[in-house]
């Protein structure tokens, strides 16, 4: 029987998500936020409207860390999307990991970097209980998609932290790394960055995800 040109369904994956058919492939609708209505546009494409969600707001598992604006990538001005952090620290004192490895491709910095650096250094670093692992292990709230931030990503998390809220004054592991030896933290009692020795410094961890 041939695929109707547009047919609503939930999937397995974060809750509330559904897919269309749009003629050639299937395309995901990210669940809409509280008070939105999904309903169809011009071009019948499946759309939320309605409220729109602030840093700060309780959101998808965790609490809405940033928004992205027109110069990010990724920005849809029809459609919000940003990073939520998840409401507490998954460790107050645990390490990098792998002193004396690089890990291939684990140096990204920028703002959406931080999800492909853990896959990386889980994959290329096989220690328990390592910052990245922790994150890409978590599961929370009905989300299985945390990861531990880049440095550009944990920034953000320190500059908004009055907004989100519930940050110790305490450094913070990111995902990207240095050289075999070292990788970005920062401090977010304060906002400094600094770089530290995967496996000699104990530092906090906390996890995010893209919406």
């Amino acid at each position: 029987m041939p695929k109707s040109p547009h047919c609503y369904f939930l999937v397995t994956g974060s809750i509330g998500d559904m897919q269309y058919w749009d003629g050639n492939r299937w395309v995901v609708v990210p669940v809409g936020y509280s008070g939105q209505v999904l309903t169809l546009n011009a071009n019948n494409i499946p759309t939320w409207i309605g409220p729109k969600v602030n840093i700060g707001d309780l959101f998808q598992g965790g609490i809405v860390a940033y928004l992205l604006g027109p110069n990010d990538f990724g920005y849809d001005p029809n459609t919000q999307h940003g990073l939520i952090v998840a409401p507490m620290d998954q460790s107050s004192s645990t390490i990098w990991g792998c002193t004396g490895t690089t890990i291939f491709g684990a140096d990204g910095s920028a703002l959406g970097t931080g999800n492909q650096n853990t896959i990386d250094i889980i994959s290329g670093c096989a220690v328990a209980g390592i910052a990245a692992r922790i994150c890409g292990d978590l599961v929370l709230n009905g989300y299985n998609d945390w990861y531990l931030p880049s440095i550009d990503e944990l920034n953000i998390l320190s500059q908004n932290r009055s907004l989100i809220g519930g940050f110790p004054s305490a450094n913070y592991w990111s995902s990207t790394e240095i050289n075999n030896n070292q990788a970005w933290c920062q401090f977010l009692g304060g906002g400094q960055q600094g770089i530290a020795s995967k496996d000699t410094n104990l530092f906090h961890v906390r996890a995010i995800r893209s919406f």
